[in-house]
């Protein structure tokens, strides 16, 4: 939030500069003595070496000129709304900006960098309520800085009025045609936090995976999916799928379990991509551990000739049996060996063949093979087709996510 403030300082001060020393007096046939100018003249210096209380002090040379005049007054009030805004006494901008705009010497755009001068001034003092009422008839006016709904936002929140907040932000959707910043999803997800409203806070985090994809924002996600009620252990191997994906496996622990996982569920050439990137990265056959990876990898590498050597035989009867759970497994195979073509086809058989233990499942493996093959349109249309209260409907839409992101 602080960038948001500095930014439009920075606007505040530059329109304030803009309403300008002589720009009027040349439309209106009016002139500032130089006895008001010269120190005006200065204190403008110094609000461009952004010094405000150098400023403020050659505008009270200024002020101390006898028989000042409207025009002059006025060119002295737009100074001091200007130099008032780096000085960092907010009470003192409030003051200098209110009076300025009630002077009514100062309307349609000319008005605009006041306003947000005050609705700053306002947050600085914690008075959020003041704030989100500036900032609104900041828009109003006709303002279009993209800091100010920031602003807004964050007024609103910091007011507890998190009503609000949703009303700006939770329309938007995964195919808004303007996305919400990400700093406005954290106080949109923020919000919902506050209110402990769970799915509120969750779809928040889905549109910044969504549009901010970033692993700690994945890590909340699937957190919070697996504690959800029912969620089955069998699942596990699609979350670490997902942690890989995002970013998420961190340690060789990670890898060793996601591998022998992997095995376990019959997919030996998954285990070795997943080993061979746990090397990649230095976490496997270094330190304490190396001769357990070295083990884990000569067993993975094992288990894929074997598979290979056997896998002509398995597919045709694979393909003669009542039931397509062994084609389903295959095919997943094929796909990490780098066969997607051929082992997506051996899928959509499976599934279409029918008899299947898990037939979510199933579909899940089929979506996440696409999306894992490049396929990601394809594979998006099927996890939407996934279904259940175990978890498989969780973890189908997280991996749309992921593919849309």
């Amino acid at each position: 939030m602080t960038r948001v403030r500095a930014a439009i300082c920075a606007a505040v001060v530059s329109g304030c500069l803009g309403l300008g020393l002589g720009a009027q007096a040349q439309q209106r046939g009016e002139g500032v003595r130089p006895e008001v100018g010269k120190p005006l003249q200065a204190a403008q210096a110094f609000v461009k070496q952004r010094k405000g209380r150098e400023a403020m002090a050659e505008i009270a040379k200024a002020e101390a000129v006898p028989n000042r005049t409207a025009y002059e007054n006025q060119v002295i009030a737009q100074m001091k709304a200007a130099a008032s805004a780096l000085t960092g006494d907010n009470d003192l901008v409030i003051r200098n900006n209110e009076a300025l705009l009630a002077s009514g010497k100062v309307a349609g755009r000319e008005a605009l960098p006041l306003i947000q001068g005050v609705a700053v001034a306002y947050y600085n003092k914690r008075d959020y309520a003041e704030s989100a009422k500036w900032s609104q008839r900041y828009f109003k006016e006709g303002g279009s800085d993209p800091a100010m709904r920031t602003l807004l936002l964050q007024s609103y929140y910091l007011a507890n009025d998190c009503n609000s907040v949703g009303k700006m932000l939770g329309s938007i959707t995964e195919d808004s045609s303007k996305k919400a910043s990400e700093e406005e999803l954290q106080i949109l997800a923020r919000c919902y936090l506050a209110q402990k409203d769970n799915a509120g806070y969750v779809a928040a985090i889905e549109k910044l995976v969504i549009y901010y994809p970033k692993a700690s924002y994945w890590t909340d996600l699937l957190a919070r999916v697996q504690k959800k009620p029912g969620f089955s252990d069998r699942l596990a191997l699609h979350v670490f799928r997902l942690r890989l994906e995002t970013g998420n496996l961190t340690s060789a622990d990670d890898y060793l379990e996601m591998a022998q996982l992997a095995l376990q569920a019959g997919l030996p050439a998954e285990a070795r991509q997943v080993v061979d990137q746990g090397y990649d990265k230095k976490l496997l056959g270094t330190g304490q551990g190396a001769d357990r990876h070295k083990r884990l990898r000569d067993l993975v590498m094992k288990s894929v000739e074997e598979s290979q050597k056997s896998r002509a035989k398995d597919e045709q009867e694979a393909l003669a049996a009542k039931d397509g759970n062994d084609l389903v497994r295959i095919g997943m195979n094929y796909v990490f060996e780098g066969k997607a073509e051929k082992g997506i086809s051996l899928m959509e058989q499976g599934i279409k063949k029918g008899g299947l233990k898990r037939p979510e499942d199933a579909k899940l493996a089929l979506g996440y093979a696409q999306v894992h093959a490049g396929q990601r349109a394809r594979g998006v249309q099927t996890l939407r087709t996934v279904q259940g209260s175990d978890g498989t409907a969780d973890m189908a839409r997280l991996w749309a996510l992921h593919a849309r992101a």
